[in-house]
């Protein structure tokens, strides 16, 4: 099966200069929590929640004028719509991460979360193993 028949279709992004603030707007507004970032259509970056809450406001700073660029991951790694669902699965586990942006010729045509993947009952095993690996527990910074 191939990633582009499961993924989220309905896709928003941010540019590189929006606010942290607009980006949590938007998560709440939606639902979500991961959004693409995009310079010149092409994707550079992803912000969670997780990243406004430490990089921003655990820092002290202004999510109003915090942009987004100076908080998001940069360089997210990015799936291909031709890509089969086993590849984005294998990937997000060794990655850990649970979301992947999925572009086509470099621009964003969708998104795949953990959540996407475990609606499919084909993919329950495969998904429980992704999450097995993604949710390995980190060391704490002393």
């Amino acid at each position: 099966m191939k990633i582009s028949e499961i993924m989220t279709k309905d896709v928003i992004s941010l540019s590189v200069d929006d606010t942290a603030q607009h980006a949590a707007k938007l998560m709440k507004e939606h639902n979500i929590g991961a959004i693409p970032v995009g310079l010149e259509e092409k994707v550079v970056g992803i912000i969670t929640d997780r990243d406004i809450v430490l990089r921003c406001i655990a820092e002290n700073k202004d999510i109003k004028t915090q942009k987004v660029r100076e908080i998001m991951t940069s360089n997210p790694v990015l799936g291909d719509s031709n890509m089969n669902v086993d590849d984005a699965i294998r990937i997000m586990g060794e990655r850990q991460i649970r979301r992947l942006p999925i572009v086509q010729s470099n621009k964003l045509i969708g998104i795949v979360s953990l959540g996407d993947l475990a609606v499919q009952s084909k993919l329950k095993e495969e998904t429980g193993d992704a999450l097995s690996e993604i949710s390995v527990p980190s060391t704490i910074n002393s």
